[in-house]
């Protein structure tokens, strides 16, 4: 049972290896043009063992709408227990203004309590560093790092207290290379798809289940030339930021000057004198006064 946004929708990942740069409509549901890691993987798992997949994510997903469309779509699906589900949110929610890692954390606590309730062994990632993908300013990145920092110490929580299967995505070195992304940088291309398929069945085999035919490494089509990128850029990306910049470009600013802005000196606080005076009653020798004042001013 897979759960999550448009990475476990498959998008990146064209279906039948055939190459396209429309990564447009969110919303997308699985099987939508798409193939992507879960579906890879559950392939994988149906050469050894009898295979049943379900998978809810949806394209755009964020946290609260992973916890309350598609968990509950889910559950009504589920016939009693759940052996594997894959729960993989929190990028998107990174990206607007609405950004709430209490009601991320909550969230996601309760799918994982759920999910596991009914005997799930949960997959899960770590993010990496998406502004050094997406080659962003440090005035930018910074910003968007520290709000993936906090997604993934709520993922951490999640694995310390129920366990499965996690994975560090900057663990992985490719990550930070071009033909591991889709054309947006955003969407893993099928080579990223693929890498991720064979990392969670390798550690799934190091749990001691049996998979004859692991997820293969070898793409159908070549990762996006320059000349597709930047005609992506013009179509998509300019367009994409722009639809963002009021949402996200006004928080990330603040946050960039709060960042470089110097920290306020420290006020003084005078020690209680050995009478255990009021503060107002506290009287300082003339020379004590004098320095104060040097302080102050």
């Amino acid at each position: 049972m897979a759960l999550g946004d448009s990475t476990t929708v498959g998008v990146g990942d064209p279906m039948n290896g055939s190459s396209t740069t429309d990564l447009s409509g969110a919303g997308a549901r699985p099987g939508e043009g798409w193939r992507g890691w879960a579906s890879l993987l559950a392939d994988s798992l149906a050469s050894s063992h009898r295979v049943t997949f379900s998978n809810f994510a949806t394209s755009g997903a964020t946290v609260p709408i992973v916890a309350t469309e598609q968990l509950p779509e889910a559950m009504s699906v589920a016939d009693g227990r759940i052996d594997i589900a894959s729960l993989i949110a929190g990028v998107n929610d990174t990206l607007r203004s609405t950004f709430d890692a209490g009601r991320i954390r909550d969230h996601l606590h309760q799918i994982a309590d759920e999910l596991t309730a009914r005997g799930a062994l949960l997959l899960t990632v770590r993010f990496h560093d998406h502004g050094k993908v997406f080659g962003l300013p440090k005035w930018l990145r910074r910003p968007l790092w520290h709000r993936i920092e906090q997604v993934n110490v709520v993922f951490d929580d999640l694995h310390a207290r129920y366990g499965g299967i996690r994975l560090d995505m900057a663990d992985y070195p490719e990550v930070y290379r071009r033909d591991f992304w889709s054309i947006d940088r955003l969407h893993p291309g099928e080579r990223g798809h693929r890498k991720l398929a064979r990392a969670f069945a390798d550690e799934l085999a190091v749990r001691g289940m049996p998979i004859d035919v692991r997820p293969e490494l070898d793409c159908a089509y070549r990762p996006p030339s320059r000349w597709a990128d930047a005609m992506w850029l013009v179509r998509e990306g300019v367009p994409w930021v722009g639809r963002r910049a009021n949402d996200l470009l006004p928080w990330a600013a603040r946050m960039a000057v709060t960042q470089v802005r110097p920290p306020s000196r420290p006020s003084l606080v005078l020690p209680p004198s050995s009478l255990d005076l009021p503060p107002a009653a506290v009287v300082l020798p003339p020379s004590s006064n004098a320095e104060v004042q040097h302080l102050e001013a």
